[in-house]
């Protein structure tokens, strides 16, 4: 990734920051003045979102950090940490605007200001719908996890605001308060399943998870590099870290083939590969006879 690249990330991640701060000081003053389970819901799922994104701004900056001796491949990992962390804070957020809304069904149901409230929490959701495609836009343009996942989020708060605002109406239309807790407890619905979502893909990427779509990728460069040069290849792995993809496999060379010609053409297949693939890449070929393949692993293995 150049330095360009990183700027508009870093400027995304800043700008989600920024947003996401005034957003919640106009939701708390919504729910300030009217005292309203579902504005409190939304509010709730803003200040998480003000840790969340506190966070992945430091995992985007540190995810940016060059390999060290300590960390030979890099610091990008940390952006399903960040992922996995903002989906918890969801879940989290998700369970305290339940109890709220039950609390408040079960007790006395007092509102005002609903129509204050409601102006000042559609003007929020119409912000955050545009802040949430930008940020996701920006990070599969530039294949980052910790964008894609703070953009997700603050879609989400978006579709919760609107989902807010619809029970605010409801509730001004007709007259029946029980609509605003319960429409609280539908969003908390809603975001869990969200951050539940967002835990699985965190999880997925810690434990290398394969991606079949990535895989047909590269084995469409794979297959048509080595076809054209009439060679073979197999042991296929790749791994996903964040921005950056890794990939190694062995190629197998007729017998007669001379080292520095194996060579060469490992590094033609390597660099046709790490261009066909977005973000960054790094890729290894292992070089091999097809001539009496087994036997050599076999004599290899006694040793």
């Amino acid at each position: 990734m150049n330095t360009h690249e990183r700027s508009t990330q870093l400027f995304a991640i800043r700008l989600s920051l920024a947003v996401g701060a005034i957003m919640l000081a106009g939701k708390w003053y919504a729910y300030l003045i009217t005292d309203s389970a579902a504005i409190l819901s939304d509010a709730a799922e803003s200040v998480v979102h003000i840790i969340a994104v506190a966070f992945a701004a430091f995992s985007m900056w540190f995810s940016f950090q060059p390999a060290d001796k300590s960390h030979p491949y890099g610091h990008d990992k940390i952006s399903y940490f960040s992922a996995g962390s903002e989906g918890f804070l969801i879940v989290l957020a998700a369970a305290f605007i339940i109890y709220e809304a039950v609390r408040k069904l079960l007790g006395e149901i007092t509102l005002e200001n609903l129509d204050t409230g409601t102006s000042i929490v559609f003007a929020a959701s119409v912000v955050n719908l545009a802040l949430g495609a930008y940020l996701v836009w920006q990070g599969r343009r530039g294949k980052s996890l910790i964008l894609i996942a703070n953009g997700k989020h603050v879609l989400t708060d978006s579709w919760t605001s609107f989902g807010v605002v619809v029970g605010l109406l409801l509730t001004l239309w007709t007259g029946w308060l029980p609509f605003d807790p319960l429409i609280a407890i539908a969003v908390a619905i809603n975001i869990l399943w969200s951050g539940g979502k967002l835990i699985r893909q965190s999880v997925g990427g810690l434990m290398d998870e394969s991606n079949p779509q990535l895989e047909r990728s590269i084995r469409t460069v794979l297959d048509a590099e080595t076809t054209r040069r009439k060679l073979e290849y197999h042991e296929l792995r790749y791994r996903e870290a964040g921005n950056t993809v890794w990939v190694e496999y062995h190629l197998l060379f007729p017998a007669e083939t001379t080292l520095e010609s194996a060579h060469r053409c490992a590094t033609e297949i390597e660099a046709a590969l790490t261009s066909s693939l977005p973000g960054g890449a790094h890729v290894t070929s292992h070089l091999e006879p097809v001539h009496q393949h087994d036997e050599v692993h076999t004599e290899g293995l006694k040793h």
